[in-house]
Parts: structure tokens; C-alpha cells; sequence
């Protein structure tokens, strides 16, 4: 395969997995070299400014962490947003030219067919059908909670337990050894 490069893909088109989509939806197509920003400043001027009730995302190989990454922004922005996941495999064309063809013959080309997999995530303002595979109803929303110190706990899961005492070491011997460059090593010993 060193002699050849790539000179074209293309993906197989498939229309979306999700029945009684209005004509109008907006789909955004994730690429792996999609910007973030880009992508969530045109879907959240969609959803916001235009009144956009339903959006979905897709992407296929290395772009569906994006496509995961986008959608759980608008969820956290938006709040209140229904989801349904799709997950399929699309087909994927790669077409390889040979760089160093025979002498006296045509170039080659090698053609690969590969299956990679695929998301399409559907959002919506509207409530779906929650016996629909792959669904998962809003999140509840929680406001920041106040302490009495005025410092906000959001974004803290849970307080660290105090340390176990069988876990903490009863003695600690700490040995230094001289060395011309300054230098020691320090070995540690626990009884």
C-alpha cells in the first residue's frame, strides 16, 4: 500500500432513521474536521433564533465523538430537549491510486468498501414517543446550590471521605545518602 494514495471517498447517502420528520428539519452533518464552535454557533442560532423545534446530528468513524460532544452542549445550553440515538453502520468509498505503475500498462485503482459506524441523534423541543429505542427524556434542570460561604458547589459530585486510618502508615523512615552532585536517593519504608 505504499505506492498508493488516496485520491477519493464518498459516502454512501442514507435518509435519516427517524419516521414523521417535518421537510424542514435541520441536520448537521459532523465531519471529523468540523469545528465545534462553528457548528454549535449555526445550530443554536437554528434552535434559538429561528424557533427551530426539532434538529438532528449525524456523523460516521471518527467524527461520532464529535457528533456525541455537540449534542450533550445544546442539551446542557438548551435544557428541557428530547433525544433519540440511532446508531448504523454506512458504507464508505475509498478509491486508491497506484503512484508507481508498471512500465507500459495504465494506472491502477483500488477500490475499498469500508463499513463504518454511524450516529443520528434527534433533538427535540416536543416530547416523542418514549417507548421508541434509543429515547431518553430531558434532563431535570438543577440550579447552582449556595453555601453558606457564597462559594457556588456546582460541578461537585460528592465531598472526599476522610482518610482510614488502616490505610495511612504507622512509621515512615526516610533515608538521604550524600552524593558528590547533590544529589540523594530516598527510600522509603512502612512497617
Amino acid at each position: 500500500m505504499e505506492n498508493f494514495r488516496k485520491v477519493r471517498t464518498s459516502e454512501e447517502e442514507m435518509p435519516l432513521p427517524f419516521p414523521d420528520l417535518p421537510p424542514d428539519v435541520v441536520e448537521m452533518k459532523v465531519k471529523e474536521g468540523s469545528k465545534i464552535r462553528n457548528l454549535m454557533n449555526f445550530a443554536m442560532a437554528q434552535m434559538e433564533l429561528k424557533g427551530r423545534r426539532q434538529i438532528v446530528f449525524s456523523g460516521c468513524g471518527r467524527a461520532v465523538t464529535k457528533t456525541i460532544t455537540c449534542v450533550e452542549i445544546m442539551k446542557r445550553k438548551l435544557g428541557g430537549l428530547h433525544q433519540v440515538t440511532k446508531v448504523r453502520y454506512k458504507t464508505v468509498l475509498e478509491v486508491w491510486e497506484n503512484q508507481d505503475p508498471p512500465p507500459d500498462s495504465p494506472a491502477q485503482n483500488l477500490t475499498v468498501h469500508k463499513n463504518v459506524p454511524s450516529i443520528c441523534i434527534l433533538l427535540s423541543r416536543d416530547p416523542l414517543d418514549p417507548n421508541q429505542t434509543g429515547y431518553q427524556p430531558p434532563e431535570p434542570r438543577h440550579e447552582a446550590e449556595e453555601d453558606t460561604s457564597g462559594s457556588s458547589t456546582k460541578g461537585l459530585k460528592r465531598p472526599l471521605p476522610p482518610p482510614c486510618e488502616e490505610l495511612l502508615p504507622k512509621k515512615l523512615q526516610v533515608q538521604v545518602s550524600d552524593s558528590p552532585r547533590g544529589t540523594g536517593t530516598i527510600a522509603g519504608q512502612l512497617d
